[in-house]
């Protein structure tokens, strides 16, 4: 174990990430850039006394489960990842959780698809990039805290003060089977992803409907081919549904298109012209 250079490299990545990247405010008097170290911890579901030391070349060895939760907490890429176990004298093994970085060329194609709204969803069915048009259906995920993109957690957790339940869609009961199917089935290939865990958790406790669909042990989701959504400026948006899995890195890119000529794509046209500006408020 190199504890110099693991202090260095953990302060280095520390600095580069930035409150807004894990959803974090930025608050006032940040007098240092990137996170701050209790922050990292938080994130890393350890003491910020453990951190603090780590990155003063004092702590003893870590874990596999701290370095793991390090590079997931600090947003680091595979190599990355690879380099902090080494640093630590503990090569990695595979991944403990589902990854949500996204390829460059994947964010870049969402862009390319301007009369689509598009998304790549990861494991655990948290939005983690998202296209203009997406934005505009749906919400500017990037207004929001992390948790809170997170749409297995709003479809049992967190019905909209108006009732709208998961942006008003047709099929939100399907979804809510279908995503508890699957999400059963992320938990077996991350079994020791806490991150996860505490999400299970969390809506097992919240949600009766979430607890019931669990208990039944399904794993096996069908695939939604079409759904409405029901917008508050447009109205109904009835669209197409495709999935593209990115088997590497365990996301999927969902791809929403109206059927040529109809109401539905008139909507998705100008929707993205208006954006996320709300016509419906008096000026």
């Amino acid at each position: 174990m190199d504890r110099r250079q693991l202090a260095d490299f953990l302060r280095s990545r520390r600095e580069r990430v930035t409150p807004a990247d894990v959803g974090l405010p930025a608050g006032p008097r940040r007098r240092t850039p990137g996170l701050r170290r209790e922050e990292v911890a938080h994130l890393a579901y350890i003491s910020t006394e453990y951190y603090t030391r780590l990155e003063q070349a004092r702590a003893p060895h870590p874990s596999r489960e701290v370095l793991a939760q390090l590079a997931r907490a600090l947003r680091l890429s595979e190599a990355e990842r690879a380099h902090l176990h080494h640093l630590a004298g503990a090569p990695p093994g595979p991944p403990p959780g589902p990854s949500r970085e996204v390829r460059q060329s994947i964010v870049d194609l969402l862009h390319r698809l301007p009369n689509a709204a598009a998304t790549v969803i990861s494991a655990t069915f948290e939005v983690i990039a998202f296209n203009d048009l997406a934005a505009a259906l749906m919400e500017d995920f990037s207004a929001l805290p992390r948790r809170e993109r997170n749409l297995v957690r709003r479809a049992f957790l967190g019905p909209r003060p108006d009732g709208r339940r998961l942006y008003g869609v047709s099929d939100v009961a399907e979804f809510a089977r279908n995503s508890t199917q699957q999400l059963r089935a992320a938990t077996a290939r991350y079994p020791d992803d806490p991150e996860l865990a505490e999400l299970v958790r969390e809506l097992l406790d919240g949600s009766e409907e979430f607890a019931e669909l669990w208990a039944t042990h399904e794993v096996a989701a069908a695939p939604t081919l079409r759904k409405t959504f029901d917008h508050p400026v447009v109205g109904p948006v009835t669209v197409n549904c495709d999935v593209l899995d990115i088997t590497d890195r365990d996301q999927r890119v969902v791809i929403y298109t109206a059927t040529p000529g109809s109401p539905s794509e008139e909507a998705l046209r100008l929707l993205s012209v208006i954006g996320t500006q709300r016509l419906d408020v008096p000026g």
